[in-house]
């Protein structure tokens, strides 16, 4: 493959994410569903016409964790906090907290009656099928009222969040006991300390750095922090979504110590190109990580009876769990976020760092497709047939 070849087919691929992006907008379809089929259309063309296949299997994880990274960056920049907001805080980090408990029992029961092996391997990856999406969800949920909006942002990024801080327990205690959950204590109260330090610190760039690239390196800063955070087994994405919070309400704190230190003129303005830097950035990884996890994928593993059957009980469990949630504790409009339940890259990335001895045969990439297929289509039937709210993703001002 040329040079030229390669520009052609990167190039083509954001014009297509992007014209996914309008039709989106339009249809209530997910981009990232269209990205994924793309991705497979790519590689039956691939197979067809007898061309030799790149292996993306190293290249995978690093564009999802960059993208997990943007995205949840770009989402928490949108949310303006006010003592109005502790509701919906409190109920979306309950809602996403007992749902993933829930999910992870269930799942891990349908895992253990198929396979038969030890309930530690079969909650560990039961996990990944878990976690709401913020990837998918985010975006999807541009177009709806803005209180379902922000709840859904905070309730997709707690579910990231402690998806991961479960998934990283599991996987580093398997035996548990009293131990294990006071080194989990000690692990998030790091890791708080590390996400004020974090803010603090790159906040006090942005206002000093003169030169006129400086959006750029904040981002780098913001990965850096992240990937210093997990090499740790710190779930560092607290520090993703505490920074973008903190940006958007710096102007918020009145100390006068902060004020003088911090908060300068252009930060408003500053934080429009660095919302739009990240939003275009994370457009840019999203659109790669999909098309090339649909080209990933073998479509002829969903032959498989074993794996249509597995997959169609633990999205029964996904729902039926959800479903019971809203009904019974939330109490809230079943629409739409009885249906804002993708599983996406985050369900990608935890499954790509389950050691290889802890992974079962059966429960592979095929069922993992699966799942995340089928919550994106049923997301995209449940939000064609919901009420159609007028786009009201805007930044805010600080």
């Amino acid at each position: 493959m040329t040079t030229y070849t390669t520009l052609i087919i990167l190039s083509g691929l954001v014009i297509f994410s992007y014209l996914f992006d309008l039709i989106a907008g339009k249809t209530k379809i997910p981009s990232v569903l269209l990205l994924l089929l793309l991705g497979i259309g790519i590689r039956q063309l691939v197979d067809y016409l007898g061309w030799t296949r790149l292996n993306f299997s190293t290249v995978l994880p690093m564009l999802g964790t960059i993208g997990l990274i943007l995205i949840v960056f770009e989402g928490a920049l949108e949310l303006k906090y006010s003592k109005e907001k502790n509701h919906v805080i409190r109920r979306s980090f309950f809602s996403s907290l007992t749902i993933l408990l829930l999910t992870a029992a269930s799942i891990s029961y349908i895992i253990y009656r198929i396979s038969g092996v030890n309930l530690y391997r079969c909650i560990v990856n039961a996990i990944p099928f878990c976690v709401v999406s913020s990837t998918i969800a985010i975006p999807s949920a541009a177009n709806i009222a803005k209180d379902k909006r922000e709840f859904i942002i905070y309730e997709s990024s707690f579910s990231d969040i402690l998806g991961i801080i479960l998934f990283n327990f599991m996987i580093n205690n398997p035996q548990v006991n009293v131990g294990s959950f006071t080194s989990l204590s000690m692990e998030l109260l790091i890791i708080v300390l590390f996400a004020a330090g974090s803010c603090l610190f790159l906040l006090y760039l942005i206002g000093r750095i003169t030169h006129r690239i400086k959006f750029f390196l904040i981002i780098s800063l913001l990965i850096l922090v992240y990937a210093i955070g997990q090499s740790y087994h710190l779930s560092a994405l607290i520090v993703v979504l505490s920074f973008g919070l903190f940006l958007n309400n710096a102007t918020q704190i009145n100390w006068p110590w902060f004020r003088k230190n911090f908060i300068y003129p252009r930060l408003s303005l500053d934080l429009r190109q660095l919302f739009q830097l990240s939003a275009e950035s994370a457009f840019l990884m999203r659109t790669f990580f999909f098309a090339i996890f649909g080209f990933t994928m073998d479509i002829h593993q969903l032959e498989n009876v074993t794996v249509l059957l597995s997959g169609g009980l633990i999205l029964a469990a996904i729902y039926l769990i959800r479903f019971t949630y809203i009904k019974l504790i939330s109490r809230t409009d079943l629409m739409p976020e009885l249906v804002i339940v993708p599983r996406g890259l985050i369900s990608v990335l935890l499954y790509y760092n389950l050691p290889k001895e802890l992974r079962i045969p059966g429960v592979e990439t095929g069922l993992l497709f699966m799942v995340i297929l089928g919550t994106s289509v049923i997301m995209s039937l449940g939000l064609l047939g919901s009420k159609h709210n007028p786009p009201a993703r805007e930044y805010e001002d600080v």
